[in-house]
């Protein structure tokens, strides 16, 4: 599978004060969503080119993102995008599965109805961005609507652990927004919008089992689009 992949998405830094968090943040949001193609090399002069800034804060959230497992260490000081395949694929699936059930259960339990009026409001929003087909800005508006779930769990560490696992599960976010620009049709993103609303009605009657099922079966449905990829890249090989 071939991936066009550029820098234009990185904003030039405004704020001198904030370089650092703002590179990291920039680049953690990218990788999370799935900016970067799998094994692309991240060279600190590029970036510092495209986000407009020395080389300084760039490789200090190089060295932040490689301490996450989000990227490998290159050659130079550059870093490495990691390469994609079934296991690791797999493996990340599984720890997410555990983690964001039990954060998922947790919400249940203390969700409140105006929180899941506004875990409805972005189900929507998701829904009108992919019927519009913009596929990084629905990962993004997929990425509020988990994130806002997991908040609700009350929960200071599983947040912080899930984030950690989206941001290595980044290449795989790659491969799929890839796969619906080549592919999409009407359609497509049906089972994922209603998924999310099942979400959101099962918390809305703090169903915590039921609520879990449904967000594992949201990541299933992914896993299986990927798994298919990878063995589509294996038959071309």
């Amino acid at each position: 599978m071939r991936f066009k992949s550029s820098l234009s998405h990185l904003d030039p830094v405004a704020s001198r004060s904030t370089v650092g968090d703002t590179v990291y943040r920039a680049l953690r949001d990218a990788l999370t969503v799935g900016r970067f193609d799998p094994s692309q090399v991240l060279t600190i002069s590029a970036m510092s080119q495209a986000f407009q800034t020395s080389h300084m804060p760039v490789r200090e959230a190089l060295r932040r993102l490689t301490a996450e497992g989000a990227l490998e260490v290159g050659s130079s000081g550059s870093a490495r995008v990691p390469a994609v395949d079934r296991k690791r694929l797999d493996d990340i699936i599984e720890a997410r599965v555990l983690l964001e059930r039990k954060a998922t259960m947790l919400a249940a339990t203390w969700v409140t109805e105006d929180a899941v009026d506004e875990l409805a409001r972005l189900a929507r929003i998701h829904s009108e961005v992919a019927n519009h087909r913009d596929v990084h800005d629905m990962l993004l508006k997929n990425r509020d609507f988990h994130f806002a779930i997991y908040r609700a769990s009350g929960s200071v560490v599983l947040p912080s652990l899930i984030e950690t696992l989206w941001l290595q599960y980044g290449p795989y976010m790659r491969m799929l927004s890839e796969q619906l620009n080549s592919t999409w049709r009407d359609g497509d993103h049906k089972p994922y919008a209603l998924g999310h609303m099942e979400i959101v009605e099962a918390l809305r009657s703090h169903d915590a089992d039921r609520a879990a099922d449904e967000v594992e079966a949201d990541i299933r449905r992914t896993q299986t689009q990927l798994q298919a990829a990878l063995q589509g890249q294996l038959a071309d090989s």
